[in-house]
């Protein structure tokens, strides 16, 4: 549980955080059906160990950022709060990409507010908006930076290319891409990433339902959990432990023995034929 990941310097994080998107409604849409249980997770989690919180300003919208504030604050010296701005929501699974100068600006001292943080230990550009300029776009944190708003800058869901070009024009810490055992078109990334010493935070690190389709794999993890004594989320975060050392995790659950069970995985010890053979196993 402690492996530590440096985002930069005095910043060090949990390699294993907790992604807070799941603790709104359905569809990252409205407040949780259970409140009282979100605040007990979150608290679980710091309690735990855990130091990397992930969220984003259009969970809710604002609901899991409100959350966090209630649950955490004040945060612990070592608590990470990483949170994202860049898109707009106008219902359940509706997404819009919003990332002009003003909109971002405006999205940031939300995010402040909400999460009462005077300055935003890691912001991520949620999406990249292509009717704007990404030097415009990264212009506008470099300025929120400047301005003591935002200490470290990343991005969310982006491809080789387009990270090549951002650590052109600014300090980049994170990415956030989809990558699971079971999804690994961005190995590009992935690399990428490892070659600059950049934190990468998969997101749907679990598969979702991903592994269903995949027989092969399933079967592959269903036994390499038996022998371990584990489950097969355990074996799949693991593996992405195990996969770089870049490698954050920030899977999200609603119920305090999901989290406990996500964060035992970080104490499972996978052999070199083990890593292989799931590394093997193409989705």
């Amino acid at each position: 549980m402690r492996a530590t990941f440096d985002l930069g310097p005095g910043l060090s994080v949990t390699r294993l955080g907790f992604g807070a998107g799941r603790i709104t409604g359905p569809g990252y849409w409205g407040p949780p059906a259970d409140r009282d249980t979100a605040v007990a997770v979150l608290r679980q989690a710091v309690a735990a160990g855990v130091t990397l919180i992930d969220t984003a300003d259009n969970y809710g919208p604002g609901v899991s950022e409100e959350l966090i504030a209630s649950a955490l604050h004040p945060y612990p010296a070592e608590v990470v709060i990483a949170t994202k701005g860049g898109v707009v929501r106008t219902g359940p699974d509706q997404w819009h990409l919003a990332g002009r100068p003003e909109q971002l600006r405006a999205a940031c001292e939300a995010s402040l507010r909400r999460l009462r943080l005077d300055c935003l230990p890691l912001y991520q550009l949620h999406r990249v908006d292509p009717a704007v300029g990404l030097a415009d776009q990264l212009g506008t944190l470099l300025e929120l930076r400047a301005a003591g708003k935002i200490q470290h800058i990343g991005l969310d869901t982006i491809t080789a290319d387009q990270l090549r070009q951002a650590m052109a024009l600014a300090p980049i810490s994170a990415v956030q891409n989809h990558y699971s055992v079971a999804h690994r078109a961005d190995e590009d990334v992935l690399w990428l990433c490892e070659r600059n010493g950049l934190a990468f935070l998969p997101y749907l690190p679990l598969a979702g339902g991903a592994l269903s389709r995949s027989p092969e794999l399933s079967r592959l993890l269903g036994e390499i959990a038996s022998a371990h004594g584990a489950t097969v989320n355990q074996i799949a975060l693991a593996w992405l432990l195990h996969r770089s050392p870049v490698m954050l995790p920030t899977p999200g659950t609603t119920t305090p023995a999901f989290l406990a069970e996500n964060l035992a995985a970080a104490g499972i010890s996978l052999s070199d034929n083990e890593i292989d053979r799931i590394t093997s196993a193409r989705p």
